[in-house]
């Protein structure tokens, strides 16, 4: 998608060999037009697969995620990574690594916000060692709905979570894909949409 990654040129920034900052835009401060587009893109690629539900994992997948959501006509749902005081219902959990933060966190959803007639699109702004969207999927399978599809903003396509979403047989659809962060420069391969 040439929008974002023209915008990732003109904004982001490479921190180390696999980091690359997109917080002006995407990450902290969200540029609303871009998302739009970045969201209508993702309900297009999926129109066809009847999705009933958006799902996500907080914080930076939000905004992706809602206006995916918003473009399907659809309601949205995070995971949270922390247990609110007012979640006392059944919950699905299933536990996530984060490498950029060097922790694990449990995410839940609220059992009765999933069921088996669901079928559902997962978002998230990066898909690097695909570990936020194993996570999801799981949680998605416990509540015995359908995963159609994964659309992510960036995916860093020299790690390895293409191929871990791909081995389960679940379809991946990347606006961004970038092979490299070598040496400060951020190199593309062709996306997917």
């Amino acid at each position: 998608m040439k929008e974002l990654t023209d915008r990732i040129k003109d904004n982001g920034r490479v921190l180390g060999e696999g980091v690359l900052k997109v917080d002006e835009f995407i990450t902290h401060q969200v540029d609303p037009d871009l998302m739009d587009i970045m969201g209508k893109r993702l309900a297009e690629v999926f129109a066809d697969k009847n999705i009933t539900k958006v799902v996500t994992i907080e914080a930076s997948g939000i905004a992706p995620a809602v206006y995916a959501a918003q473009a399907l006509k659809v309601p949205m749902i995070f995971a949270r990574k922390s247990k609110s005081l007012t979640m006392d219902e059944e919950l699905l959990t299933a536990s996530v690594y984060s490498f950029t933060k060097q922790v694990t966190s449990t995410i839940s959803i609220s059992r009765k916000f999933l069921s088996a007639e669901d079928n559902v699109l997962l978002v998230d702004d990066f898909l690097a060692n695909g570990q936020a969207a194993k996570g999801l999927i799981e949680l998605c399978q416990q509540a015995g709905a359908n995963v159609a599809g994964i659309g992510i903003l960036i995916e860093k396509s020299f790690q390895d979570g293409r191929q871990l979403i791909e081995d389960m047989d679940i379809p991946v659809v990347s606006l961004a894909r970038i092979s490299s962060l070598h040496d400060g420069k951020v190199t593309f391969i062709e996306e997917d949409a």
